[in-house]
């Protein structure tokens, strides 16, 4: 048999197996998006509390590790359901806050639909164009690093210049994450887990749209 006749089989199952990765993911990051939007209405028809910020920061960051020491099990899929039904639920009092301003409805459906054209565009692109922005990830985790020290220590400090330069910041990583998942959607191999795809993706998209909340409001007066 000749070379070309073996290599052309397996460029076939890897296609076929990339291609399968990435209908996985999405759909169920569909199914995620879904629950957490249940999740967030909920909480707001209830007018549930804000809840603690280090709370929140505890579930956000811990909750992957545990999802990933489950990641070859189905116990990952129902814990993927629990993290982003409870992110849900966090993001519902965080939304009433923002609804409760003078054009609150106007804030929430502008970060909405800029958070929905960034995914899309950016996924899109490198869906379509299939470059490899592996080449990111140290920016990304120095980047993630500085903004999370920035928004800790933003918190004690409580200055809204601040606040906007890291919201920006969060914008354009997360921008950069975005660009970076799908990326490994196509470049990643057949080992990739789309659980865990899906979790990192709906985590820059949770994140972008938290930022764009604050970027939306801070220009549009409130």
């Amino acid at each position: 048999m000749s070379q070309p006749e073996i290599m052309l089989p397996r460029e076939q199952s890897r296609t076929l197996a990339t291609n399968k990765l990435i209908k996985n993911t999405y759909l169920l990051l569909a199914m995620t998006l879904a629950v957490s939007a249940g999740t967030a209405l909920f909480a707001m028809k209830t007018n549930a509390p804000l809840v603690p910020w280090w709370a929140m920061m505890i579930f956000f960051i811990g909750m992957p590790f545990v999802i990933n020491a489950f990641r070859n099990s189905s116990w990952s899929i129902l814990l993927t359901f629990i993290f982003t039904g409870v992110m849900g639920y966090f993001l519902g009092p965080i939304l009433n806050f923002y609804l409760n301003m003078p054009n609150g409805s106007e804030i929430v459906a502008t970060a909405t639909g800029l958070t929905a054209a960034i995914f899309v565009g950016l996924s899109f692109y490198a869906l379509s164009t299939k470059k490899d922005f592996s080449f990111m990830s140290g920016f990304i985790i120095v980047g993630l690093i500085v903004v999370l020290v920035a928004i800790v220590a933003n918190l004690f400090l409580a200055i809204p210049l601040l606040s906007l330069v890291i919201s920006a910041a969060a914008v354009l990583l997360m921008s950069a994450m975005i660009l970076f998942e799908t990326s490994q959607l196509v470049h990643g191999g057949e080992d990739t887990n789309y659980v865990m795809m899906t979790v990192s993706i709906y985590s820059s998209i949770y994140v972008l749209f938290s930022h764009l909340l604050n970027l939306v409001s801070a220009f549009s007066g409130e």
